[in-house]
């Protein structure tokens, strides 16, 4: 793939059709997205839209006492930002990266003039918005309902739908404000999916020994968040 189609490695931006697509390129700002960076803060205007190619991008509710937990993840099937389109340009979410990648970015007012064209961009993102409407409530649904080593699973697997490998480089205090839990949770659970040989935990470093294994203790929940973003979507949201 050339540089100048790398930002089709994009799900949503692979979807434009051409016209669309050679409108947009010139205007599409290639950015690092090291893990930990925030793209923006509750409450903050936001300035650009980001669509991540490589990386992955975790949606986090914060409350009043600076406490978070997770609501959803975007990766290169989706985009960064939806309250600019959805009649906000603020939101009381945090967007930080949780795996590390590339990604492109559109500036806010390019973004806006675009979804007022009605064209397929504006078809895209409203689709796109209701896939990640249904991850959200499988996640409230998942956290209310399902013990913390089946929410790390869950958490897990839908990081490695994202990703090429089976390796993710995460810290514990970051898994845990995914969680919104305490670090010592996320160490027992971590330990009990490794003592059950699902994974091998070290140090940051989460390596996936038995994917199936991990799949099946996931629940038929992420499963119905799977099939909904590929009916949605174009590109089918795991990458393996």
């Amino acid at each position: 793939m050339s540089s100048n189609d790398a930002p089709r490695r994009n799900g949503l931006l692979a979807d434009l059709p051409e016209l669309e697509w050679q409108r947009l390129a010139p205007q599409l700002e290639p950015v690092e997205m090291p893990l930990g960076k925030v793209l923006y803060e509750p409450g903050c205007t936001l300035s650009h839209i980001y669509f991540p190619t490589t990386a992955i991008v975790s949606l986090l509710y914060v409350m009043e006492d600076g406490a978070s937990a997770e609501i959803a993840v975007v990766g290169f099937e989706g985009v960064v930002g939806i309250a600019l389109f959805m009649g906000r340009e603020t939101t009381p979410s945090r967007a930080v990266v949780q795996s590390a990648g590339q990604g492109y970015r559109l500036r806010a007012e390019i973004l806006k003039d675009e979804f007022k064209r009605a064209g397929s961009m504006m078809h895209l993102l409203l689709r796109y918005t209701q896939a990640l409407i249904t991850q959200m409530g499988q996640t409230a649904a998942c956290n209310r309902h399902h013990s913390l080593d089946q929410q790390l699973c869950r958490w897990l697997w839908r990081s490695l739908d994202r990703l090429q490998g089976n390796e993710l480089v995460m810290t514990q205090e970051l898994i845990a404000n995914m969680l919104g839990v305490r670090r010592e949770g996320v160490t027992e659970a971590a330990l009990k999916l490794q003592k059950a040989e699902l994974i091998h935990y070290a140090r940051g470093h989460i390596t996936i020994v038995y994917r199936d294994g991990l799949e099946k203790r996931t629940f038929e929940c992420y499963d119905v968040v799977r099939k909904e973003y590929q009916r949605l979507l174009a590109v089918p949201l795991s990458r393996h």
